[in-house]
């Protein structure tokens, strides 16, 4: 979610409203702390999801692809992570005593959301059978069977349940379908360990949108929802009979957190914005950053602004553009109006690289005749690339409530979980929160605090591709 998806998505939100759309007020906008955010990975120029992800919530910037770990840990090689773990600001609100929650529209496994709950020289070690047989020998252990281990998280909303089941066990909602199935090698069936786990808990396990309707949060400990073999469907393509929506899915976890009087911290993730930009699918990305500022404008409903300190920023951005001169109101997914210097018109959003890449005998595609507008459309791009890559720009960081003014200014990436843990007064260094009985609530929508005034409930918001889209290099 850099720059120009968040612009370009103020003005496809003011669009399907009927206005111009430039003018368009979106509920990020209304923040009035804002700063930028370095995001490079210490081995890497331009950064995936799991580095940002460690920096921003765990404080250490990290090297690509390895979650929860510091730089001393190696890619792929389980035996550097011993003794490099770093911990997220899920966790030291959880020992400070708040309710934590994650929220994506991913797997619940993705990098984004993993990364405040796991330790992993591997995006991808989701579950046993995606870990080579040196890994599991040198003791490692898979990102879902952590989620049950390393934090007590109260709710977890998301997709992933093929990573939780043995190998072959049949998907509730797609039985038919192979690659739905379970995935697990070792036989663990860790949705219901984690059933047992909470033995004594009112915890609900649901997968569809009828049980989870049904949960009242009011009465309700634990929540662990998970919608779909692996990521969630894009807001245009869900089923609404079957999936909520992430406005759902963060009015719920809120309201199941808020229930705490020490407050709580939630993660929120627009993880598919991230996914529809690698697919160089500009309007899906588009269409994913318009809910997730809905779900922004849900939490700050359902939260007091002067207890509840909420940040919005992107783990980082991708290489599209807004370009040529469209009219004041064009469609944000039309065309210019000023064709190339080759006689052939061209799109207002564009990548830099992607599998938008199309030439004939050295000519680009004649798109006069093609509805860009398509929620399928792949956008034109220079460089052909099997994936859009990431790009290396500063991120937005956007923040509201308790102590927002810390979000200010050009900071490194890994500043927002100090800021944050400053703010809520948790983690290791409570100096400045003496004398105060009370601490605020963080919450953090991509990512999610407050100060040491006063406050009982936190939300903290970083929306990682969120904009986040789990993804880094697939």
């Amino acid at each position: 979610m850099g720059i120009t998806t968040y612009t370009a998505a103020r003005i496809l939100k003011g669009q399907l409203e009927n206005q111009t759309g430039e003018e368009t007020v979106m509920t990020m906008d209304t923040f009035p702390n804002v700063g930028l955010a370095k995001t490079y990975s210490v081995d890497f120029q331009i950064p995936d999801s799991a580095a940002t992800a460690t920096a921003y919530l765990c404080g250490v910037k990290t090297n690509l692809n390895v979650i929860g770990v510091n730089a001393a840990a190696r890619n792929g090689v389980c035996k550097t992570q011993k003794g490099n773990e770093v911990t997220s600001i899920l966790k030291w609100a959880k020992d400070a005593g708040k309710s934590v929650g994650i929220v994506t529209t991913t797997r619940v496994q993705h990098a984004t959301p993993a990364t405040s709950y796991a330790h992993s020289a591997s995006r991808k070690w989701y579950s046993d059978a995606d870990m080579p047989d040196a890994a599991k020998r040198d003791g490692c252990s898979d990102i879902a069977a952590q989620m049950l281990t390393n934090t007590d998280i109260d709710v977890i909303i998301g997709g992933g349940r093929k990573y939780m089941t043995p190998r072959g066990t049949k998907d509730p909602e797609y039985p038919r379908d192979f690659f739905s199935r379970g995935k697990r090698k070792d036989g663990r069936h860790l949705i219901d360990e984690w059933r047992s786990m909470k033995a004594g808990k009112v915890a609900h396990y649901v997968w569809n949108k009828t049980d989870f309707n049904a949960v009242d949060p009011e009465t309700t400990d634990y929540l662990m929802a998970l919608f779909e073999p692996g990521d969630m469907h894009f807001e245009a393509e869900r089923d609404p009979n079957m999936d909520p929506s992430i406005v759902e899915t963060t009015e719920k976890a809120i309201r199941i957190l808020q229930k705490n009087p020490k407050g709580f911290f939630l993660l929120v993730e627009g993880g598919r914005i991230d996914q529809a930009h690698h697919a160089g699918r500009a309007s899906m990305a588009l269409h994913e950053t318009v809910t997730f500022d809905s779900a922004i404008a849900k939490g700050l409903q359902l939260t007091r602004e002067h207890e509840t300190l909420t940040v919005v920023m992107a783990d980082h951005s991708h290489p599209v553009t807004i370009n040529g001169y469209p009219f004041r109101g064009q469609s944000i997914l039309g065309k210019s109006p000023l064709w190339a210097s080759d006689v052939l018109p061209y799109t207002t959003l564009m990548y830099g690289n992607g599998p938008g890449h199309k030439t004939s005998n050295g000519t680009r595609p004649d798109i006069r005749h093609v509805n860009t507008k398509n929620k399928d459309y792949v956008q034109l791009a220079a460089v052909p690339t099997k994936s859009t890559t990431h790009s290396g720009e500063d991120v937005a960081v956007l923040a509201r409530g308790p102590m927002a003014h810390l979000f200010q200014g050009v900071n490194e990436q890994n500043y927002i979980a100090h800021a944050m843990a400053y703010a809520a007064c948790v983690g290791a260094d409570l100096r400045h929160c003496r004398g105060h009985t009370e601490a605020p609530a963080v919450q953090s929508t991509v990512s999610n605090g407050a100060g040491p005034v006063g406050g009982s409930a936190a939300l903290l918001s970083a929306l990682l591709a969120v904009a986040v889209v789990m993804g880094g290099p697939q």
